[in-house]
């Protein structure tokens, strides 16, 4: 009965010291949502202080409109991608408290008896391999941090970029729905007449079915930009973390400053340096070098030390010493881990440099592109004033009954047709310049 109480007591010892020496994490249950949570009205839905993008400044949202920095701001705080997105950073914290860990040490114990006595065997020992390799996984987790950071930065790049054309393209059509309705209303008016003619026997049947066609072709010009807008604004709305409804008023300039051959080619050299996924991959890179170097550490024998305390059940001898278990490097010795972590470093090696080319390439491509629309624009626009002044001598010429109604119309349509024109190509110069500074990995504000 004293050895069956006495080894009672033990254990009972052993497992409080368990629980008091252990901080035991709780379960709770966190149920998904039932329901959309985007806002009615835009505003910040977190501290602007948290997150940050080059060039673009936290500032008030202001009650008469949105401008071009107000929608980016929104779109990086309150995008609902981004929102979890940023959560990986906590997973990557997490991780890296994980490595930064010391490894909990082992405690053995085991109970004998005897017809004379009791004994048993206590033990503690500690992983001695995990220390060794503790700095690098520290240092490969720290890499891995900083590249889901990046990853979230690079990600916050994009829907900014694309939440700034998005505001391009509505403001631009806006201004090309007033020139189609315009286009619409003039044929819409040279069909009643011609028609009205016809009815008098002054017109054919031939003219006015002409007529007829053409005012189908602006309407059907109108509900296209109409399906357009509506596709444009949504999907800006979702960016901005808004409900489908929410009527946006956007207001400010849209035009974005051209990038001189000079400027181009010193923001290219510094791509490696300026672009977030670069120095996401980058990042990831190092990452995997530390892991080869824990993967180099690991094939050194296995090693664990610790004491052991053992009492004999027979004799009731205590004995006390050191313990230590040690693996023997004849087969193993890390191998396959090794050359696993040697061939992912040459995959991320060979990605960066693929993504490097294409970057590259891209932002030569765009910023041609760009050099194209402005020199296609620059002549439209010299032949705008021309096109205006005969549309207003026209104007004035069937006014005063000096000029029929087709040629008129064809006057004015056309003049219409070239203004439309313009600000499309306008709004395509634009949103490539911000693309070519999105490439760049360039700021947001003017330079």
């Amino acid at each position: 009965m004293k050895v069956l109480l006495h080894s009672r007591c033990r254990m009972s010892a052993i497992l409080q010291l368990s629980l008091l020496v252990c901080g035991c994490a709780h379960y709770r249950p966190n149920p998904l949502p039932i329901a959309p949570d985007l806002q009615s009205t835009p505003q910040l839905t977190v501290p602007a202080r948290q997150y940050w993008l080059p060039g673009l400044p936290p500032h008030p949202i202001s009650s008469q409109g949105l401008d071009g920095a107000t929608v980016l701001m929104l779109a990086v705080f309150n995008n609902p991608d981004l929102r979890a997105a940023r959560l990986q950073a906590g997973v990557a914290s997490a991780q890296l408290l994980e490595a930064g860990l010391l490894p909990d040490p082992q405690f053995d114990a085991g109970f004998a008896t005897s017809a004379l006595n009791y004994g048993g065997a206590l033990g503690l020992s500690e992983d001695i391999r995990t220390l060794l390799t503790r700095g690098a996984a520290k240092a490969a987790a720290d890499a891995a941090q900083r590249q889901v950071n990046l990853d979230i930065l690079w990600q916050e790049w994009q829907v900014a970029e694309r939440a700034r054309e998005l505001f391009i393209l509505i403001r631009a059509d806006a201004k090309v729905q007033s020139v189609l309705e315009s286009t619409k209303s003039l044929f819409d008016d040279r069909y009643r007449r011609d028609r009205s003619a016809m009815l008098r026997g002054d017109e054919t049947s031939v003219a006015v079915a002409a007529d007829l066609n053409a005012l189908a072709d602006a309407d059907t010009s109108l509900r296209q930009l109409q399906t357009e807008v509506n596709l444009n604004r949504h999907e800006l709305n979702a960016l901005l973390g808004l409900q489908p409804n929410v009527q946006l008023h956007l207001t400010g300039p849209v035009e974005m400053p051209e990038l001189s051959e000079r400027e181009f080619a010193a923001a290219v050299a510094l791509l490696p340096e300026r672009r977030a996924d670069l120095l996401a991959l980058k990042a990831g890179y190092e990452s995997q070098e530390e892991n080869l170097r824990r993967a180099i550490l690991a094939q050194f024998p296995s090693l664990s030390a610790g004491v052991d305390l053992e009492r004999d059940p027979v004799e009731g001898v205590n004995a006390i010493g050191p313990q230590v278990t040690l693996t023997l490097p004849i087969f193993n010795r890390n191998r396959g881990q090794i050359a696993i972590q040697r061939a992912t470093r040459e995959v991320l090696r060979q990605t960066y440099q693929a993504q490097l080319d294409a970057a590259e390439s891209q932002a030569d491509q765009v910023w041609k592109a760009t050099q194209i629309l402005s020199a296609q624009l620059k002549d439209l626009h010299a032949q705008l004033p021309l096109l205006e002044k005969a549309a207003a001598a026209a104007e004035r010429s069937f006014q005063q009954n000096n000029l029929n109604a087709g040629l008129y119309v064809s006057t004015q349509s056309d003049f219409l047709e070239k203004q439309a024109e313009a600000i499309r190509l306008s709004a395509s110069l634009d949103s490539a310049r911000s693309a070519l500074r999105t490439l760049l990995g360039l700021s947001f504000n003017a330079p």
